[in-house]
């Protein structure tokens, strides 16, 4: 008779093709509303799009940045040509009370010596990301290069874009991946976290930006640790696969460092189950080949960043140029983060801006109110109800499922603790985010990729909170009613894109 191990390939091969039509749709829903959006939204969204543009410019261009270095003249062109100023700007601040028309829809003249002058003011703004880890960027700039074949100015900042169509589709299928393999008894959870993934109404698609990339890299690890952590004796493969994906999330964004830290750990406590006389034999050389690809990559990225920016993570010249300094630690106390209101403001803006994005239309957050709530409240109750799932002795998840959900935990957790703690350690001066009046990072992107182990959580807390109800359908009938609430608030809030002058859509009717 086969043992479990043996026989868990036949099920996931039998299980992928019974589920493989339905998670093409999700992949397809997903690349859909990722297109759609994208295509909608003007540039250059309020997320420091243009300077993630202008990265990907230099990198296109084999460019790498020694030092914080100015916009670039070809992206600075660019982007004064079609920029929009709708994300800051209501039709009212204009003398005629309406949105002036796109330059590129102008002719020579008054507008082209408007653009040449705006295009050197930005010429002369230092691109603060500059430092940042390189990986979004040398694969954006390959896309880009690819799309020079064909197209040029505004198509291509769109073409650089629709890269997110195809990162957004693969997510859902690395998400599928996940939940497949550890919950391949149950349909609910295995099916519901890809629908999840699919239709969470995450804004960052919808723009040039390094965090598009961060959870489909750490999904990849999780995936790999999932098969790393259950097998008897991890093949090298295996290990060197984890540990590359492992590196390849922090070489998208230096904040997904403490993820490196908690898989770290993880690997010492699996390391650690052999007894002693088997230890090296069982643990020691996957140990050592995970090593390698995690820490080897990471460790080059440090010394360049010490070479170039006199910091490990290169962040030391972004902080001094936003005019950040460290608060004394007797300060940290005093934080509002330590107080019953200022957590529950951390947690509720981190919460929502995880779920919808960050961005702004007319100088105002493109949110509903009651959708923040919801998003804050179920977040908050199905995590805890999953956690009391794995704590529960009467109906426990299987070992290598909790296991693996602890791992989820605890990297989202990270995460949220990491923004905690930079909220507390600065003096944020004059910067309007964070700031001495507001001082909480609750950039929900930056957690962004833990997004996979967050969906796992999420459903499986769902699906411990339904547990009397025995009706498979019933559960998805009430994941289904999330997911429509999430997406009927995000066309609701992002409405005012499509009506824009500047985005792809009028775009490509003008040029016709």
């Amino acid at each position: 008779m086969r043992t479990e191990q043996e026989a868990r390939p036949a099920i996931l091969r039998r299980q992928g093709r019974e589920d493989r039509p339905l998670v093409l749709l999700f992949c397809a829903l997903a690349a859909i509303r990722v297109f759609v959006y994208a295509a909608a939204f003007p540039p250059f969204n309020n997320v420091d799009e243009l300077v993630h543009f202008d990265l990907v410019v230099k990198y296109a261009r084999g460019r790498i940045a020694h030092a914080l270095t100015p916009i670039s003249p070809e992206s600075a062109r660019l982007i004064a040509l079609h920029a929009s100023p709708e994300y800051a700007l209501t039709p009212q601040h204009f003398a005629d009370g309406r949105i002036p028309p796109p330059r590129w829809t102008q002719a020579a003249g008054s507008e082209a010596e408007a653009v040449e002058r705006d295009a050197a003011s930005l010429a002369a703004v230092v691109n603060h990301e500059a430092s940042q880890p390189p990986l979004y960027y040398a694969i954006a700039a390959l896309w880009m290069r690819a799309g020079e074949l064909f197209s040029s100015d505004g198509p291509l900042i769109y073409w650089t874009r629709f890269l997110n169509v195809f990162l957004a589709a693969a997510l859902v299928w690395v998400a599928y991946a996940a939940s497949a393999r550890l919950f391949p008894e149950n349909r609910f959870v295995r099916l519901g976290v890809p629908l999840l993934v699919a239709l969470v109404p995450q804004d960052t698609y919808y723009g040039i930006q390094s965090d598009v990339l961060s959870p489909l890299c750490f999904g990849l690890a999780f995936v790999g640790l999932t098969d790393f952590l259950r097998a008897e004796g991890p093949s090298r493969r295996q290990a060197m696969f984890t540990g590359l994906a492992v590196a390849a999330t922090c070489l998208v964004k230096s904040s997904n460092l403490p993820l490196l830290a908690v898989v770290a750990v993880t690997l010492l406590w699996w390391a650690r189950r052999p007894a002693r006389r088997e230890w090296l034999s069982t643990a020691a050389a996957p140990l050592g080949w995970f090593a390698l690809g995690a820490i080897g990559p990471v460790v080059v990225w440090f010394g360049w960043n010490f070479a170039n920016f006199g910091d490990l993570t290169g962040n030391a010249p972004k902080i001094a140029l936003f005019g950040w300094t460290y608060s004394p630690l007797a300060v940290w106390l005093q934080h509002p983060m330590f107080s019953p209101g200022g957590a529950l403001t951390f947690w509720s803006e981190l919460m929502a801006s995880f779920w919808r994005g960050e961005f702004v239309w007319g100088g105002q957050r493109m949110a509903s109110a009651w959708a923040d709530a919801f998003y804050g409240l179920s977040s908050t109750l199905l995590i805890a109800i999953a956690l009391a799932g794995l704590a529960s002795r009467s109906n426990p998840p299987g070992a290598s499922q909790a296991r693996m959900l602890w791992l989820g935990f605890w990297s989202f957790a990270s995460l949220v603790v990491f923004l905690g703690v930079l909220s507390v350690i600065f003096d944020f001066g004059n910067s309007i985010y964070p700031s001495r009046q507001h001082p909480f990072f609750t950039s929900g992107r930056l957690l962004s990729a833990a997004l996979i182990p967050f969906a796992l959580l999420y459903v499986f807390g769902l699906d411990r909170a339904l547990v009397r109800w025995k009706s498979e359908r019933l559960r998805f009938l009430v994941l289904i009613a999330i997911v429509l609430l999430a997406t009927v608030s995000e066309i609701a809030v992002n409405k005012p894109a499509f009506s824009s002058e500047y985005n792809w859509f009028h775009m490509l009717h003008w040029r016709q």
